[in-house]
């Protein structure tokens, strides 16, 4: 018998549970054709970024001109949006571009922190033809009299105000770093989310001691990746059994697709894997997964999803501190360090 491979994300009915992830290379239109034909079940556009917006805002309304000489020092600030990424005009083009050249569902990407005017232009995007949008909350909470209350209000309005101005359904991209994640993923579900993201993959500054400047280096995600949205995704199908969940962090083999299905994702996300292998591994992903359930004889991935997750009494303890503990009792160290007898 032929396994199902077909779930559902935000109300999306998919053949499988492999999309590509929000990543530059989506942002072609060659590469969604190839994606396509390598089989991948929906595709996650580049992100528009709440600066370019604001930027050009800024630059229909002629603000440099209008304010040089009241905040010449302060201009100075600004990065150089001219050369950043496309703007809303060809960001809209290339949704509009992405549906006549492929039939995949094509989620548009919003990245942003901050409620505000910008987000109206979420309409646009789903007029422009996406089938659903991904907000990607990038928020980093450096201010010493910002609460902890504070941060989670700010991501709550955000959803608030996207969900006022769309209908398509809406995916929150968060990290890991919340106090309590199942409340503040219940919250975001009760504002208007129809779906997470787990995680976002923050990026960190280093710093060049020959220069002593600030660098950034990008790198690709290993399986090594996957433990913490693994963990994440069984304690939320375990808390929240009917959210819509995706994993999105360290997804490079079936392996980790399947464990991630283990645990309760809906959907798993790939991006890293595309640069190391490119489109056409999505083929090889979606037969792997369907002989891993039929060597086992699983009929679906429904079947399969979320049967390890932290709802099951005999799991519980692996997602909590016993596994912690186990892990530090029975790890072994290096021979490097052991005494020669």
């Amino acid at each position: 018998m032929t396994a199902d491979l077909s779930t559902q994300y935000m109300g999306l009915q998919l053949p499988h549970p492999i999309v590509a992830a929000a990543c530059p290379l989506t942002g072609e239109l060659d590469m969604l054709r190839r994606l396509e034909d390598a089989g991948v079940a929906a595709v996650v556009l580049p992100s528009l970024f709440e600066e370019q917006i604001e930027h050009d805002e800024m630059e229909n309304h002629r603000f440099r001109e209008t304010h040089a000489n009241a905040f010449a020092e302060a201009m100075t600030f600004f990065p150089d949006m001219d050369e950043y990424n496309s703007g809303l005009d060809k960001y809209l083009d290339h949704i509009r571009a992405a549906k006549s050249a492929v039939s995949t569902p094509v989620i548009a990407s919003l990245n942003g922190s901050t409620p505000g005017g910008w987000v109206r232009y979420a309409t646009q995007l789903q007029e422009a033809g996406a089938d659903a949008l991904e907000l990607n909350v990038y928020l980093v909470a450096n201010d010493v009299h910002q609460t902890a209350d504070d941060t989670e209000r700010h991501y709550v309005e955000l959803v608030q105000s996207l969900k006022e101005a769309i209908s398509i359904p809406l995916s929150v991209k968060i990290g890991p770093y919340f106090s309590s994640l199942p409340n503040i993923s219940a919250r975001l579900f009760a504002a208007g989310a129809n779906g997470l993201a787990i995680f976002n993959r923050y990026l960190y500054p280093d710093i060049n001691l020959d220069t002593l400047e600030f660098t950034t280096e990008l790198t690709l995600t290993t399986s090594d990746d996957l433990r913490m949205p693994l963990r994440w995704i069984g304690i939320l199908r375990g808390e929240l059994p009917d959210a819509s969940l995706a994993a999105t962090s360290g997804v490079n083999t079936t392996s980790d697709i399947v464990k991630l299905l283990l645990a309760g994702a809906d959907v798993t996300m790939i991006a890293g894997v595309l640069y190391k292998k490119g489109p056409e591994v999505v083929s090889e992903l979606i037969a792997g997964l369907r002989v891993w359930l039929e060597e086992r004889e699983y009929k679906s991935v429904r079947q399969l999803k979320g049967s390890m997750c932290a709802g099951f009494t005999a799991y519980r303890a692996a997602y909590a501190r016993a596994n912690y503990m186990e892990m530090l009792v029975n790890f072994a160290a290096p021979d490097v360090l052991r005494s020669s007898q």
